[in-house]
């Protein structure tokens, strides 16, 4: 198969092109033809090093990537549900192998993506199904509660709003570094209003998503509503030092969680199927409908390099063909 391969932690330049032997599925696992593979800012991390002595994560060799679309080239034994050749979407749970024309998945991580454009399955829904999950079972929200999210035009971010009003949220405000707030406001993401983050709106929140931290993650703390919830979902920012104060967190009722999927759905193997449901109902209704740009597989060092620049406008996704 061809493949990307990260030689060893460092810039852009460790993604090197190669050849390696098509993966065969084992029990329980199915082994997709992938058409597409997102780009995410945990795969720059990953390469970068910054997570390199958190157990469970690869080390250099290996094929980085965390989701793919692709069809169902073969199934291993055990595997129910699937059919050669069905459209379908998976995460990784170690975050490799996507960068790659063929990839092994779990069966649990596998979800049917019949019906939607694989450039778009592939960026939208895994976020979708995290969404879904994140404000469902962790920040546990209610209808008619408004919502504030972060780095609205983001990967992750860009999916909450979609999910947030398919379960009946109230106000859905957003907020962008000020030089997106041009293309914010032309997006087709379902909120009511999206803000410079440097302009917090005055108004009180009950869940705040942040997948940006550092300054603005500090500041959310005054927007949260008694009682509110503050769900961290990454840290964009690269802001590595942000501490939160606790006294607010306390006087306020406040309730601050992180989610992290890789180590959630591990642990919660029964949410995937009505995260994925409610993932493809929102898509299907065009809530989340992003921006996305194709480039082929060989080009992931340039996708790498544009995440960090911040030259990235929507989803990268990489193209085997």
């Amino acid at each position: 198969m061809k493949a990307i391969q990260l030689t060893s932690f460092g810039g852009p330049e460790v993604l090197t092109p190669t050849d390696l032997p098509d993966p065969e599925p084992g029990p329980g696992q199915i082994a997709i033809d992938v058409t597409h593979a997102a780009v995410g800012l945990v795969d720059v991390y990953i390469r970068q090093g910054l997570y390199r002595e958190r157990a469970g994560l690869p080390q250099p060799p290996y094929v980085p990537g965390l989701e793919v679309a692709g069809t169902v080239r073969a199934l291993g034994d055990g595997v129910t549900g699937f059919s050669i050749g069905e459209h379908v979407v998976s995460l990784s749970n170690n975050a490799t192998g996507g960068y790659a024309t063929v990839y092994a998945a779990a069966q649990e991580r596998v979800v049917s993506a019949e019906g939607i454009d694989p450039a778009l399955a592939v960026a939208v829904l895994p976020n979708a199904i995290m969404a879904h999950v994140a404000l469902t079972r962790v920040a546990r929200m209610a209808p008619g509660e408004n919502i504030l999210i972060h780095g609205a035009l983001g990967a992750l971010a860009a999916a909450f709003p979609g999910i947030a009003r398919n379960l009946g949220a109230g106000r859905v405000v957003g907020t962008v570094r000020g030089e997106r707030t041009a293309s914010a406001a032309a997006t087709r993401l379902p909120y009511d209003l999206v803000v410079d983050s440097n302009r917090l709106p005055d108004e009180k929140f009950d869940v705040i998503i942040d997948p940006v931290g550092g300054d603005v993650r500090t500041r959310s703390l005054d927007r949260l509503a008694p009682f509110g919830r503050m769900l961290l979902v990454g840290n964009a920012s690269g802001d590595w030092d942000n501490r939160l104060p606790s006294n607010p967190i306390w006087h306020g009722n406040l309730v601050v969680a992180g989610f992290n999927s890789g180590g959630y759905f591990p642990a919660h193997p029964d949410v995937m199927a009505p995260a994925a449901e409610a993932a493809r109902q929102a898509v299907s209704a065009g809530l989340a409908d992003v921006e996305i740009e194709v480039l082929p597989l060989a080009a992931a060092a340039t996708a790498h390099e544009r995440l960090e620049n911040h030259s990235a406008n929507g989803r990268l996704v990489l193209a085997t063909a």
